[in-house]
């Protein structure tokens, strides 16, 4: 039996997938999926007339950097 500890993900920007401030890159690490997906679904969000740019802002100010 090992022991081996797996640090907790932890939902950080990130500073080598980023476009802007690597919220999306960020996100798309920590749910395992491609980073323009997520871009993707901000614009579309935008585009809808949701939230999208100020989900971005809001989450731009609160995730920490990696």
């Amino acid at each position: 039996m090992s022991d081996t500890y797996s640090a907790p993900k932890r939902l950080v920007r990130s500073q080598t997938d980023k476009k802007i401030a690597g919220v999306c890159g960020g996100i798309a690490e920590y749910f395992n999926v491609d980073a323009t997906l997520i871009r993707l679904l901000f614009v579309l969000a935008t585009l809808l007339g949701g939230p999208g740019v100020i989900i971005y802002i809001v989450l731009w100010i609160i995730m920490p950097e990696s």
